[in-house]
């Protein structure tokens, strides 16, 4: 596994073919570390100098704002081989191989698949949603035994009720664009991860997400530093 330094937060999670390091760059900006391989989700140079990160193997971009998607920083992080994974609406700006919600693609050891992410109540004043149905991506990674979701901007959508056997989620709480943290305890209660991250928080006071799954049994809520 790659070893490098950086002033983010990481956690490590272990899987059944070694382990994976989750690092916390910012907003929904994420890097994972896994058997030889480097993920870089979401890459945006506003959160980090990229050209200290090491390159990409993989890259997964939920949409195609400015907040999650930055030619700059891929530039700084793409390899000759690097496959990079996006939605159809962000081929404009990134060479890359679009997914469609539902679809699923293996990456050497790493299985992706590309599920729904949009917006059913917040809308901007024209009544379009934030994020339109079937315009941007969240993402399924599976690493050895381990599913790790990956949520991109979304709202809490009766589809994650056939999420199976996540083991670590990362949830938007961050409004008017993504949820609340009463919505991101509903998503939690229709797919049941057993490890939850709030992610793309903005100025939300994620302790209100601790208080309302402090019950939920088999529920472990963590909060880590997003620049």
């Amino acid at each position: 596994m790659p070893v490098f330094s950086t002033d983010f937060d990481s956690d490590t999670l272990e899987t059944s073919q070694g382990p994976v390091v989750m690092t916390f760059i910012g907003h929904g900006t994420l890097m994972f570390a896994f058997d030889s391989q480097v993920i870089h989700i979401d890459p945006v140079s506003r959160y980090a100098d990229y050209s200290t990160l090491p390159n990409a193997d993989l890259i997964l971009i939920t949409h195609h704002h400015g907040d999650h998607l930055s030619p700059e920083a891929i530039g700084q992080i793409k390899k000759e081989n690097t496959v990079i994974l996006c939605s159809e609406f962000c081929l404009d700006q990134v060479q890359g191989i679009a997914m469609k919600n539902g679809e699923a693609k293996t990456i050497g050891k790493i299985r992706i698949e590309a599920v729904p992410a949009y917006n059913l109540v917040h809308k901007r004043d024209n009544g379009e949603p934030f994020h339109p149905k079937g315009v941007g991506n969240g993402y399924v990674v599976t690493l050895g035994d381990k599913k790790i979701y990956v949520a991109g901007d979304t709202e809490n959508l009766p589809e994650m009720a056939s999420l199976q056997d996540i083991d670590v989620a990362f949830l938007p709480m961050n409004l008017p664009y993504a949820m609340s943290p009463e919505m991101v305890a509903e998503a939690v209660s229709l797919f049941h991860p057993k490890i939850v991250y709030p992610y793309h928080m903005g100025d939300t006071d994620a302790s209100q997400l601790v208080a309302l799954l402090k019950d939920m049994p088999g529920c472990d809520v963590r909060i880590r530093k997003l620049q």
